[in-house]
């Protein structure tokens, strides 16, 4: 298949995304810290999975302590190649959200490229 490049938008890359690759599935990392699964929607739709996500700003002041972050908020879309997109799964721990799809066993129909074995 062609090479998996995620589609970067938003500011200074972020999150970080891994994507890896066996011959049963496709998993898709990224490194959300300080976000939770509530901060965090997948869909998948026209064969494009798409992760977006939005943190609040927090803001301490606990006297002489003081700490705003501002984490804005993030989209990213990865074009997936024969998945079985509806038995995508995903979990959400300390910080890092992974996407695992299956590989498809009947490849979705569309412009498939034949080899031509040379006699």
């Amino acid at each position: 298949g062609k090479s998996l490049s995620p589609l970067m938008e938003g500011q200074f890359g972020w999150p970080k995304i891994e994507l890896s690759e066996t011959d049963k599935a496709l998993t898709i990392s990224a490194e959300l810290p300080g976000m939770t699964e509530n901060d965090v929607q997948i869909e998948i739709a026209n064969g494009v999975l798409t992760i977006r996500g939005e943190k609040k700003s927090e803001r301490k002041d606990e006297g002489r302590y003081f700490t705003e972050r501002h984490y804005g908020s993030f989209q990213r879309q990865i074009a997936l190649e024969d998945v079985a997109e509806d038995k995508a799964e995903a979990s959400f721990k300390n910080g890092v959200l992974t996407i695992s799809l299956p590989k498809s066993e009947n490849p979705r129909a569309g412009v498939k490229r034949i080899a031509i074995n040379a006699q």
